[in-house]
């Protein structure tokens, strides 16, 4: 499995650590995404498919430990702990917590890295789950189990298996733009390809099937230098297993 299949989450409020060392995971072939703070850093993970957590302890406000006892609680990402020397009693309830490993700064990045594909190989697969439940969105009713959207005139449109991860993952996040690393995130988790025009074709053919006007979209809307947004409310009229 290649670096460029993983993607890393930087959680560090020194400006001066967290933007070289996104770089420097984007130079070695990893996807890195940054965040300045705890709010920023739940706010990626709800949002995006991370595969693991740099985090700084020491920050502002919500503090790094709090975080990790918030991923551990939920199931993951792994987390590797950045800590000053001073912090031997935090980084050993980091440990405690649930964290895989720490790194003390000032900290070589080759190390860093080297710890972060440790992590990785121990790492399970992360699954990419999809809502069986049938939801209602403008005209169309999105039944995922059979991958289909059906219309007011009862008459269902096939989808593909990417269109349908595609089209979960906006009915998830209705009024909310998604940028195309979050959603080659969401659709493909680990076997996402490492080019966006992959998000672009699929947003294409799936206007085709839910759009009045595919040329002329108002659902499906480009958010430009953002992404996407699906300009609907969403309403759930089934839950699997009812």
């Amino acid at each position: 499995m290649s670096s460029a299949e993983f993607h890393i989450l930087v959680v560090d409020d020194a400006r001066d650590i967290r933007e070289p060392l996104g770089l420097y995971l984007r130079k070695n072939g990893y996807r890195a995404s940054l965040a300045a703070d705890a709010t920023g850093a739940r706010e990626a993970i709800e949002l995006g498919s991370i595969d693991l957590v740099v985090l700084d302890i020491m920050m502002p406000g919500e503090d790094g430990l709090s975080v990790c006892r918030w991923l551990t609680s939920r199931g993951g990402p792994p987390v590797i702990l950045l800590t000053a020397m001073a912090e031997d009693a935090d980084r050993i309830v980091g440990l405690e917590l649930g964290a895989d490993d720490y790194v003390v700064k000032p900290f070589n990045p080759r190390e860093l890295l080297a710890r972060i594909r440790a992590v990785l190989r121990r790492a399970p697969p992360r699954p990419v789950a999809i809502d069986a439940g049938k939801r209602k969105f403008d005209r169309w009713i999105h039944d995922p189990t059979g991958k289909r959207v059906v219309g007011p005139d009862g008459e269902g449109t096939a989808l593909t298996t990417a269109e349908n991860r595609l089209l979960g993952i906006f009915l998830d996040h209705p009024h909310t733009v998604l940028s195309r690393d979050q959603l080659l995130d969401m659709t493909a988790g680990r076997e996402a390809k490492a080019y966006d025009r992959a998000i672009d074709n699929q947003i294409l053919r799936l206007r085709r099937k839910v759009e009045m006007d595919p040329k002329t979209p108002t659902l499906l809307m480009t958010e430009w230098g953002g992404g996407y947004r699906l300009a609907a409310d969403v309403e759930t009229i089934e839950t699997a297993g009812q």
